[in-house]
């Protein structure tokens, strides 16, 4: 089970700075970055755009939002400046 947290912790850290580059990335586009940040502040927001005591629909935004914009930041940036931030 450590091993798996472990697994996990490393993934999420690399895909930190898979973000982090391809927001310093001066060939992504600025509404990417946009995305990017939105993301970011959505994750940092005191407060939710749907209330926790919603049931079920209040739990799930952050899993479907932040998910939704990443995609969308993803979608806007050429695949080659993807490709080049993933592999440094």
């Amino acid at each position: 089970m450590l091993d798996k947290l472990r697994q996990i912790a490393a993934r999420l850290k690399a895909e930190f700075v898979f973000y982090q580059r391809l927001q310093k990335h001066p060939q992504t586009p600025k509404l990417a970055k946009a995305l990017l940040w939105l993301a970011i502040g959505y994750v940092l927001m005191p407060f939710d755009l749907i209330p926790d005591f919603i049931p079920i629909i209040g739990q799930l935004d952050e899993m479907v939002i932040i998910p939704i914009l990443l995609y969308c930041a993803l979608k806007l940036t050429p695949q080659a400046v993807v490709a080049e931030c993933r592999s440094e």
